[in-house]
C-alpha cells in the first residue's frame, strides 16, 4: 500500500460524513494499510479516511509510539469541562490554533476481523480521538473554534498559500 496524499481544506470530501464500512471487505483492508502508512509520517496524531479522500468511518492514530486504527467508530464518553488546547489539522496545514476539547475520551469501534476495539485516554489521546471523530462526522477542528478565535483562523486559512 502507500502514503497518501493530505486533502485540504475546501475539498468536499472533508465535509461528508463517513459511511460505515464492512471490515470484511478486501478494500478496508487496502484502506486500513493506507491509514496506517500515512499516519506514521513524522508530525502525525491521527489520520481519518476523508482526509486520504474516502467518506469512510476508519481512521488511524499514531500516539505515544502506539500505532492503530478503528472501523465503524463511535465515541462512548467524554470527561471533564473542555479545556482549551492547541490544535492543528493535516487538512489546514501550518496553522494551528486553542481549541476546546474534553481531558478524557473513549472511543468504540471494530478492527479488520470484527472484535472490538476501545480506544481511550487522556492528553493527546483524548485530543485525537475527539479530532478524527469530528473527522468522520464531516467537521473540521475549525468549526469547533470559539466564535472569536474561529474568525482569526478563516482569515488566516484565506491569507494561506495552500489554500
Amino acid at each position: 500500500m502507500s502514503v497518501r496524499e493530505i486533502r485540504v481544506f475546501g475539498d468536499p470530501v472533508l465535509r461528508e460524513r463517513a459511511a460505515q464500512v464492512d471490515p470484511a471487505a478486501p478494500a478496508t483492508a487496502a484502506l486500513v494499510q493506507d491509514l496506517l502508512d500515512t499516519v506514521q509520517l513524522p508530525g502525525r496524531a491521527g489520520v481519518a479516511a476523508c482526509q486520504i479522500g474516502f467518506a469512510l468511518a476508519a481512521f488511524s492514530y499514531l500516539v505515544d509510539g502506539e500505532l492503530g486504527y478503528v472501523l465503524n467508530p463511535r465515541i462512548d464518553e467524554v470527561r471533564g469541562e473542555p479545556e482549551l488546547v492547541d490544535e492543528g489539522c493535516l487538512s489546514v496545514p501550518e496553522l494551528g490554533f486553542p481549541t476546546p476539547r474534553h481531558p478524557y475520551a473513549r472511543v468504540v469501534g471494530v478492527d479488520l476481523a470484527g472484535d472490538e476495539v476501545v480506544l481511550e485516554g487522556e492528553g493527546l489521546m483524548a485530543q485525537m480521538l475527539q479530532h478524527e471523530m469530528a473527522h468522520l462526522d464531516g467537521r473540521l477542528y475549525l468549526q469547533a473554534l470559539e466564535k472569536d478565535m474561529r474568525a482569526i483562523a478563516m482569515a488566516e486559512v484565506r491569507k494561506a498559500d495552500w489554500y
